[in-house]
């Protein structure tokens, strides 16, 4: 057995303990033990990124020239830990209780799915091109910060649903509406700056980036930037809120994915 499926199977152990230990006290009077849940999250990330480090990096057979292997399981895989990282250190000082046990227990799962995955043929992307990795390592972080706003979204409408109903239980160990909310479009607007960064950079320095081949992809990153675009303009101008942002926040994520994954994952699965 080699250290990565060692490593993957102790950090989906790890992550999968971190989800039972909130989700068995989530509606627990005192709530769930946080200092339990996210030492086990920490253990499981550390596992995690040295996993994604045998993942990514390699050298050619000469072992002079270093290699990026950007193959979907690996990104996937790079994604989630950037992801569950993120959501545990703002864990460390808000109440994001929802949130921990969905990205705890998905990033698990990737953990053990990766191990059974067939062996890909290797997408190598050599170091040395620094603007290609910058458009790539930006996209990557849009990505990411922009999913986690959209699990604010559904924060955001579970705790209003709730409330609606006078079911203050349900609510009594989440943050305030408000606070949640507020969150949720400084994060937006983050990932969407970062996302019009990504693009600036793709538009101005890179071959091919309107080449046919690549060409869906570049309209539907563009057409989920603008539809990011236009939430963040009818939070803030027109009072958007609710169930019309969460639509709304899926649309524009299901596009980005769709722009990020869903050619790869045709070619290197389906192909």
């Amino acid at each position: 057995m080699n250290l990565l499926v060692i490593g993957s199977s102790v950090a989906f152990v790890a992550y999968m303990l971190a989800t039972v230990a909130i989700v068995s006290r989530l509606f627990h009077p005192k709530g769930p033990n946080i200092k339990l849940v996210l030492s086990l999250a920490v253990f499981a990330i550390t596992v995690h990124a040295l996993n994604d480090a045998q993942l990514f990096f390699s050298t050619d057979v000469q072992g002079n020239q270093a290699y990026i292997n950007f193959n979907l399981p690996n990104v996937i895989s790079l994604v989630s830990l950037l992801i569950t990282l993120s959501v545990t250190i703002v864990a460390l000082r808000f109440k994001v209780n929802l949130l921990l046990p969905v990205i705890y227990a998905f990033t698990g799962l990737w953990q053990l799915v990766i191990i059974f995955l067939p062996p890909i043929e290797s997408i190598p992307l050599v170091v040395e091109k620094l603007i290609l990795l910058s458009h790539i390592g930006l996209a990557l972080v849009a990505y990411c910060v922009l999913i986690i706003a959209t699990l604010y979204a559904f924060q955001v409408t579970y705790i209003n649903l709730k409330l609606k109903n006078k079911n203050l239980t349900a609510v009594a160990h989440l943050p305030p509406l408000m606070q949640v909310e507020q969150q949720l479009f400084s994060i937006l607007t983050l990932g969407t700056a970062i996302l019009f960064i990504s693009e600036l950079i793709g538009f101005i320095f890179l071959e091919g980036f309107l080449a046919p081949e690549n060409a869906h992809k570049t309209i539907l990153s563009l057409m989920a930037f603008a539809l990011y675009s236009i939430i963040l303009w009818g939070h803030f101008e027109k009072g958007w809120r609710g169930h019309r942002v969460l639509l709304l926040m899926i649309s524009a994520s299901g596009l980005l994915t769709l722009a990020y994954f869903g050619s790869r994952f045709v070619k290197e699965f389906i192909l």
